[in-house]
Order: structure tokens, then C-alpha cells, then sequence
């Protein structure tokens, strides 16, 4: 009981603070929008644009935000800004990059505890509202957007405490 109290508090400390890193990017993308162009601004260290323009599918920019969902019933929850990721999931925590790979982005990224599940990825599909991301380790997750600076509707929550025994004083 003790084990799943503490794995829900650091889910629910890691799905806070990714939301709060990404309503604070949130900000940033915008203006960065109005004046820039997009490509330039979304390839890093002044590389090669042409060749991320070029692939038909997803484009890096479309992956920006929070997405959050349920993978056989745990918690995942991806972050992207300016081409960072910050995965929670299960009991794992990642971070990474959207790297290029032959035009279609993919999430690149290093877990915690050695976990491989989720290291490299495969952007399926994208949309305003809907990430679908197959990972190298057999994984498959189907994530909805989450709205800039609040926590997503739907997800489960910590159990009832009432049940916790009593600590006793120093």
C-alpha cells in the first residue's frame, strides 16, 4: 500500500510539474510564431531545414504540448518543447529529444532505472488532439492534448488515505 502511495505521488509530482514546464513554453512559442519562420526556428544549431521539409508526414512542430493517456491501464504522459521530450510512465521517467530520421521526427530518449520500453519512437499519427506513438520496446501509446496549465480530466486519482495506519510522534 505504502509502495503504490509513493509511486502515485511521484506520477502525479512528475504530471505536475511537465504541466507546468509546458504552459510555461506555451508562452514562449507563441510570439516566437509571429515574427520567425518555423522551419528555421525548429532545427537546432542552424541544420539542414530542407530535409525536414521534405518528409511527407509528421512535422516536429505538430508534436509540441502535453499529451497524457492510459497505457493497459497506467499513466503516460508525454511532454515536447523546442524539441525536449519528458516521458512519465508507469514507473519510469525519460528525457530526450525529437530527432530527425530521414525527415520524420522520432522521440529519442535515456529512462531512469535502465527501462528500454520507451526509447526510441515512431510518430504513427498527430493531430491537434491526438498522439499515437509506437515504441522500439513493443509499446504502443494512444495520447489525447492536454490544455496548457491545467491537469488533464479523466485520470485516475490517488487512492482514499483514510486507510493509511497512524504515524506515530517523535
Amino acid at each position: 500500500m505504502t509502495s503504490s502511495l509513493r509511486t502515485g505521488a511521484v506520477v502525479v509530482a512528475a504530471l505536475a510539474a511537465t504541466l507546468a514546464l509546458t504552459a510555461c513554453g506555451s508562452d514562449d512559442d507563441a510570439g516566437k510564431d509571429s515574427g520567425a519562420d518555423p522551419a528555421a526556428s525548429a532545427t537546432p544549431g542552424g541544420g539542414d531545414s530542407s530535409e525536414e521539409s521534405k518528409g511527407g508526414g509528421t512535422d516536429a512542430a505538430a508534436l509540441e504540448g502535453t499529451w497524457v493517456g492510459l497505457t493497459d491501464g497506467k499513466n503516460v504522459t508525454v511532454s515536447v518543447a523546442a524539441r525536449k521530450v519528458a516521458l512519465v510512465a508507469d514507473q519510469s521517467v525519460c528525457q530526450g529529444d525529437v530527432k530527425d530520421m530521414g525527415g520524420e521526427p522520432m522521440l529519442a530518449l535515456t529512462c531512469t532505472g535502465g527501462s528500454t520500453d520507451r526509447t526510441m519512437g515512431a510518430i504513427d499519427s498527430v493531430d491537434g488532439s491526438k498522439l499515437v506513438v509506437s515504441w522500439d520496446g513493443g509499446t504502443k501509446d494512444t495520447l489525447t492534448k492536454a490544455e496548457p496549465g491545467k491537469l488533464p480530466s479523466g485520470m485516475p486519482s490517488l487512492p482514499d488515505l483514510t486507510d493509511l495506519p497512524e504515524v506515530p510522534a517523535p
